[in-house]
């Protein structure tokens, strides 16, 4: 999966092939997934004001 660079102070990019979404943090090397992830929650958290905030809130914890 490619990952593509995102504006954020917390997550430096992110990739999602329409299952699984990749997220890259600044501060680690490690790529998280979060595998049966909705498209609309993608496009959430893409347009976010703060993509930090809505991965704590919407996505940490609750996808596999």
């Amino acid at each position: 999966m490619t990952l593509i660079a995102v504006h954020s102070s917390a997550i430096a990019a992110v990739g999602y092939d329409g299952y699984t979404l990749s997220v890259l943090f600044h501060t680690s090397d490690k790529i998280y997934e979060h595998h049966g992830c909705p498209e609309s929650l993608y496009e959430e958290f893409m347009n976010a004001p703060s993509m930090g905030t809505f991965y704590n809130q919407h996505i940490r914890g609750k996808f596999q």
